[in-house]
């Protein structure tokens, strides 16, 4: 069975300073439809926007947003817990950081884990530990663990949904006649070095965060998949019916 780690971001489980249910829900009945055919590993943000429900602080504070993540984790796997009871299925959260994957053994240790957890068909949560995380031990954002998690935890492909969906030759804000790039094969350091351009409140990346987590899993023989995390519909073509018809692959061409 192929195993995929599926990325989702703030925009999609956040909807004016509160998780977005509905959003969720449909993340989680995709989640139960993909294990029919997949170990599934998800990474999810949503922490930090479910902690300021409970408690309004300033989130441009690193020490309140550490707050607000140590409050909304919590909440945040019980909302998962609850949905995908309806499936019989267990989800578990495991919380890393850079530190997990700084040495092969620290690596091994956090992937001998979700192979325990996969085995056991249960459903792996993993975020960074954000509540404790200091500077030298960060991985930074979400597009990046996940590559991390994808590479060192054996996956074939890695998922990300997001508010964007898909790699453009232009940026389509600004330009009526952007074009999606289905296919990518390499990532020049121009496009990694444009400036970084979060589109939500409790985001933490854009568009560059994505490309460098595909270039990380390109440059190791990885692949990755873009895609709307508002509209699923992309990403079931692509993982259930195997047909690319929105969405952006980042793979090499030796790997055709």
């Amino acid at each position: 069975m192929k195993r995929i780690v599926l990325k989702v971001g703030s925009a999609i489980l956040s909807e004016q300073n509160r998780i977005a249910k509905d959003r969720m829900q449909n993340l989680v009945d995709f989640i139960a439809l993909l294990k029919q055919s997949y170990e599934v590993i998800l990474v999810s943000s949503g922490a930090v926007a479910a902690g300021y429900t409970e408690l309004k602080l300033d989130k441009k504070i690193l020490a309140n947003k550490q707050a607000l993540a140590s409050i909304g984790q919590p909440i945040l796997m019980n909302k998962y817990r609850k949905m995908f009871e309806h499936y019989n299925i267990l989800p578990s959260q495991v919380l890393v950081t850079a530190a997990n994957f700084t040495t092969t053994e620290e690596s091994q240790k956090a992937k001998d884990t979700i192979e325990t957890l996969l085995k056991h068909n249960v459903v792996p949560i993993i975020n960074e530990n954000d509540a404790t995380a200091t500077e030298e031990l960060i991985l930074g954002d979400n597009d990046q663990l996940s590559a991390y998690a994808a590479y060192y935890f054996g996956a074939d492909l890695l998922i990300i949904l997001s508010d964007i969906d898909a790699y453009y030759d232009k940026d389509p804000r600004t330009h009526g006649d952007a074009k999606v790039r289905k296919r990518i094969e390499t990532i020049s350091p121009e496009e990694l070095m444009m400036e970084v351009s979060p589109n939500h409140n409790f985001a933490t990346g854009g568009i560059v965060t994505k490309l460098k987590a595909a270039n990380f899993l390109l440059k190791r023989g990885g692949a990755m998949f873009l895609a709307s995390g508002f509209d699923l519909s992309d990403a079931k073509s692509f993982l259930i019916d195997g047909e690319h018809r929105g969405g952006s692959l980042f793979k090499a061409a030796e790997d055709q």
